[in-house]
Formats: C-alpha cells, sequence, structure tokens
C-alpha cells in the first residue's frame, strides 16, 4: 500500500500546485486593470477572460484524451503508440486552433453578444480579444503536451511551466502597461507572451527530457491513419459533449443566481470559492487516476488498478473529511476574508451550510473522472453527467418557486451526487 500512496501522492502533489497557480493568471490580470483608473477596465478583462475560459474550458478533451490513451500505451509499454499519440493530439490541437483564430471576428462577436455588458465595455474587451486569440495555438498544444505528460506519469513538468507562466505573465502585463503606458492592450499582450513562453518552455523541456527517445517512435503515416483518428474522435468527442453539459450546468447556476438579485449573485460567487478550493485538491488525485490507472488498464494488471482505485478514494474520503470539517468551523470565517460588504456576508450564513456539503457530494464524481478517462471510459462519464444535468435541472425548475436559491444549492449539490452515483454503477456493472 506504501508504493501505491507513494505513486499516487508523486503524481497528485504537483497538479495540485499546478493548479493553485492557474487563478493567478486572471488574478494578476484583474490587479492590474483594477489600477488603470477606470471600472471599464476591470469589466473588459473580466468579459474577456471568461470568453477565453468557457473556449479553452469546451476543448480540455485535448488534454484529458490525451493522457488517458497515453498512460494506456505505456502500460501495454507501446512506445509506438506513446509517441504517435502526442504528435496526433498536437495535430488536432493545432486544427483546432486555425479554426478559432480563422473565425475570431464571428466568434468574438457572438461570445460578446451572450455576455450582454455594456457598449464601452464590449470595446475595450473586444481589444483582450482579438490579442489573445493569438494565443490559441499556444493555450491548444500546452493542453495535449499537459495531457502527455500526465499519461507519462510525470506531473512535475507541468508544475514548473505553469509557475513560470505566472511569473512571465505579471512581469509582462506590468511592463506593458506602466512602462508603456497601454490599457487592456497591454494586459492581453502581457498574457500573450506568457502563453507563447509557456509552450516554448514545454517543448524545451519535453526535448531535454524525451527528446530523440521519442520522437524516433512517432509512426509519422499512422497520425491521420483512419482507425486511430476514429478513436482518437470518439474518445474526446465524449469529453466534449461531456464538458458542454458542465458548461451549460455552470452557466445556468450563475444566471439563475443573478436572476435573483445582485446580493444573490455575490453570495453564490463567494460560495463557490469553496468549491474550487476543493477541486484544485481533487483534481490532483483525479489526474492520478487518469496516470496510474490507465497505466494499470493498459497492461491488463487489475490487481493493481483495484487497488489504486480503492487508494485513490481512500486519499479522497480523508481530504474530504478535512474540507467539510473546516468549512464547517471556518466556512463564513473565510468569506469575510473575501468580500467586507455586511449585507452579503449576512446573506451567506443562510446558505453556508449547503456549501459545507460540497466535498462530501463532490467526492466519487472527482475520483471516477480520473479513473474514466485513465480507462477512456469516456461514453460513461458523458452519460453520467448528461444524466446529472437532467437531474439538475428538474430539481431546480421543480422547486424554485418555493426554495429559489435553496433550490439552486440543492439541485447543484444533487447534480454532484448524482454523477458519482451512475459512474459507481457504471464501474460495477463493467465488472470493476
Amino acid at each position: 500500500m506504501q508504493n501505491i500512496d507513494k505513486r499516487i501522492l508523486s503524481i497528485a502533489l504537483p497538479s495540485i500546485v499546478a493548479n493553485i497557480t492557474v487563478p493567478l493568471l486572471g488574478l494578476v490580470d484583474m490587479a492590474v486593470s483594477g489600477h488603470l483608473g477606470n471600472a471599464v477596465y476591470i469589466g473588459a478583462v473580466a468579459v474577456g477572460s471568461m470568453i477565453f475560459n468557457v473556449v479553452y474550458w469546451v476543448f480540455g478533451f485535448l488534454r484529458m484524451g490525451t493522457s488517458g490513451m497515453t498512460s494506456q500505451a505505456l502500460g501495454r509499454r507501446d512506445m509506438n503508440d506513446v509517441a504517435t499519440t502526442l504528435a496526433r493530439s498536437i495535430v488536432v490541437a493545432m486544427a483546432v486552433a486555425a479554426f478559432i483564430i480563422i473565425l475570431q471576428k464571428p466568434l468574438g462577436s457572438v461570445a460578446l453578444a451572450l455576455v450582454g455588458a455594456s457598449a464601452e465595455i464590449n470595446a475595450e474587451a473586444w481589444h483582450y480579444f482579438r490579442i489573445c486569440v493569438w494565443g490559441a495555438p499556444a493555450m491548444l498544444c500546452l493542453y495535449s503536451l499537459t495531457g502527455w505528460y500526465i499519461g507519462m506519469q510525470n506531473t512535475r513538468l507541468p508544475m514548473f511551466i505553469s509557475i513560470m507562466q505566472n511569473v512571465v505573465n505579471i512581469v509582462a502585463s506590468c511592463t506593458f502597461v506602466y512602462a508603456f503606458g497601454m490599457k487592456v492592450e497591454g494586459i492581453a499582450l502581457g498574457t500573450l507572451v506568457a502563453q507563447y513562453a509557456g509552450l516554448l518552455v514545454s517543448i524545451t523541456l519535453w526535448a531535454t527530457t524525451y527528446g530523440k527517445r521519442i520522437l524516433r517512435h512517432v509512426q509519422w503515416q499512422r497520425i491521420m491513419e483512419g482507425t486511430a483518428m476514429r478513436r482518437f474522435f470518439s474518445v474526446n468527442r465524449d469529453i466534449f459533449l461531456r464538458t458542454l453539459c458542465l458548461v451549460a450546468v455552470n452557466f445556468y447556476f450563475l444566471s439563475a443566481g443573478a436572476a435573483q438579485g445582485a446580493v444573490v449573485l455575490a453570495v453564490n460567487t463567494l460560495l463557490m470559492q469553496l468549491f474550487t478550493l476543493y477541486s484544485y485538491v481533487m483534481d490532483g488525485f483525479a489526474f492520478a487516476g487518469e496516470a496510474l490507472c490507465g497505466k494499470h488498464y493498459g497492461a491488463g494488471n487489475h490487481v493493481e488498478f483495484s487497488r489504486t482505485v480503492r487508494r485513490l478514494f481512500g486519499w479522497g474520503f480523508a481530504l474530504t473529511v478535512a474540507y467539510t470539517m473546516v468549512y464547517a468551523v471556518g466556512g463564513t470565517g473565510f468569506l469575510r476574508l473575501l468580500t467586507d460588504d455586511i449585507e452579503v456576508v449576512a446573506a451567506s450564513a443562510e446558505y453556508a451550510p449547503w456549501a459545507v456539503l460540497i466535498p462530501i457530494c463532490g467526492l466519487a464524481a472527482f475520483i471516477w473522472d480520473g479513473v474514466f478517462i485513465g480507462t477512456t471510459n469516456t461514453r460513461g462519464m458523458f452519460a453520467a453527467t448528461a444524466a446529472a444535468m437532467l437531474v439538475f435541472f428538474g430539481v431546480y425548475l421543480s422547486l424554485r418557486s418555493e426554495w429559489q436559491n435553496h433550490a439552486l444549492w440543492l439541485a447543484f449539490l444533487t447534480f454532484l451526487l448524482t454523477r458519482g452515483a451512475v459512474q459507481s454503477i457504471i464501474y460495477w456493472r463493467n465488472g470493476k
């Protein structure tokens, strides 16, 4: 058991550190825009960042699909497939990036129209969008490389790259804004520079760590091979559809809260930070599930596979207990650190008990996502998320007139529980 725990932690801990640094990119942009002397700049950066967060989240299948297929190939000791999977993923990433860049004007116009901000904010957000859109090749290739690293049981390199990106972003954004007197364009350029710096470092580290011993295994003629491409797109199609379900639930949660007024929207936004903090850690163990379960599954080692699943749930349960206790005791105090608005803090007390239940309801969903990605059972993951989405809308729409925001939180927690429950059923029905 100690060896299994050691392998899990060796993958999970660097992933957790990398996850924690991710919000810093947006936080730096917000901090710089907040000192430009006009609230319009804050809104423009917030809108622009949100658009790209959604776009890149939708194409997150490039990371997850690559991770599962690479870990399985590693388990089979099929280095040809290990190398070719990365090459195929990067080809697809570049094709998607080209699609985004070519259609940037209609995509940007539709996105800004959906957000519905003021004309002044939209004008500045467009400046942000038209610069950052050129970062699509870097970001999507980084997704492919990150997924491949995880599949290779190596999360230290993604951690280093993520930290480096944040440092570059801070330096570049501050330089463009304060040294060259730029506004939103300077913040966008800082983000763009950080994205390509991350890609450059990632490629350099790949070359020095893996280099020729992997490159010589790439079967160039198989990159576009029909059977392999169909499997690649089948796996990633299910992840893509599952992500759309997640986006639908999260977007509706936000909009339904906003429809109940500014105070409720603020309360929900703050309480969701408790979910975010929990997800940073649990995603690390999900990544460990992708890497280790995928490798054991590819090798046909069912004993180690089952042991790994049990230990992942063991770690998840321990962390869930810890998070639940902390949230129950200090959740309100944490909210006071985020805002000094007395009305918002007072209103949050009514809904805080729902947020305390987040770790308990979300445990199985996070762990199973990692296991299912590792085994490329993406159809089951999509089915579970789609079923949970229907439950979410059913619960909220049937109770909203009486329970209002309480119905929204009950629906969200039920969504998390349903995902985990359905995936548990699928796992046991498939013979573990």
